[in-house]
């Protein structure tokens, strides 16, 4: 049972995040802006800054069972493009299960466009590592050790596309298709804006948008699934909460602990 993996699969592909001082995180509900299109482009500056890092508890079953961190740690020139370096990683474990997971996202700051991914998965005895070269301007993917494929312009790694998200707005009742993923045959990404809701985690109370992520390669957020994402209703977009039934653990949960600001500010 390969449970971690899905979820840096799912948190990578529809975002990971950013907020005020956790000190200061009380939230107020904001009017939603008007969109006339079903996958907007970005339309407010980015949120998220170098230095930024978002602290999870993982829960299986109602049971903490470790942690999870995304952060952005630095500014890397790739042909050109400033990219941001984000980094996720999950550890933990249960029992005889162990998990030390890490996905890494070189992405542009204003639109998140992926130019480099890399996967390091050590879950139990399954082991597996990917590194994709991703081109853009010619919508080429190198992942290595295999030929170069063709992939999409403007492209979303499981990562990025976190980042994405939080840019764009969210109209209650709207359902968002998206066909950036880096990988075409996965694509459409489908995102689902179903209502507002305050929550509470261990990083404050908050008023968010739920959200329920579609996505063709299955995991977590598999059509058929109950896969919901909870972000702050504002224009950072802070991902607080994430919950997935389970078919044999019942739930398997993401919650907010504790939040980083950026050291240089978002742009």
């Amino acid at each position: 049972m390969i449970i971690p993996a899905r979820i840096l699969r799912a948190v990578g592909i529809i975002a990971v995040l950013s907020i005020a001082p956790a000190t200061a995180l009380a939230q107020q509900e904001s009017a939603a802006s008007p969109i006339t299109e079903k996958a907007p482009s970005p339309s407010v500056p980015h949120p998220y800054g170098i230095g930024e890092k978002l602290v999870y508890d993982l829960a299986v079953g109602g049971a903490k069972v470790g942690t999870g961190t995304m952060s952005i740690v630095d500014l890397v020139s790739i042909d050109g493009h400033n990219t941001f370096h984000s980094v996720f990683d999950i550890k933990g474990g249960f029992l005889f299960f162990k998990v030390n997971d890490r996905l890494e996202s070189w992405f542009e700051p204003e639109t998140a466009t992926s130019h480099r991914f890399y996967q390091l998965l050590n879950e139990g005895n399954y082991h597996k590592e990917r590194y994709f070269e991703i081109y853009p301007d010619s919508a080429k993917l190198h992942q290595r050790g295999f030929e170069q494929k063709e992939s999409v312009h403007e492209p979303l790694d499981d990562a990025s596309f976190f980042y994405f998200v939080r840019t764009v707005p969210l109209v209650i009742g709207e359902t968002y298709t998206y066909a950036r993923y880096f990988r075409p045959d996965k694509n459409p990404v489908i995102v689902k804006v179903l209502r507002r809701e305050k929550v509470r985690v261990d990083a404050g109370t908050f008023n968010t948008i739920v959200l329920q992520p579609v996505i063709k390669s299955g995991g977590l957020f598999a059509e058929g699934g109950e896969a919901l994402i909870w972000v702050t209703d504002d224009d950072r977009r802070i991902m607080v909460q994430l919950r997935a039934k389970m078919p044999v653990l019942r739930s398997l949960d993401l919650f907010l602990k504790s939040y980083t600001p950026p050291t240089i500010p978002p742009g």
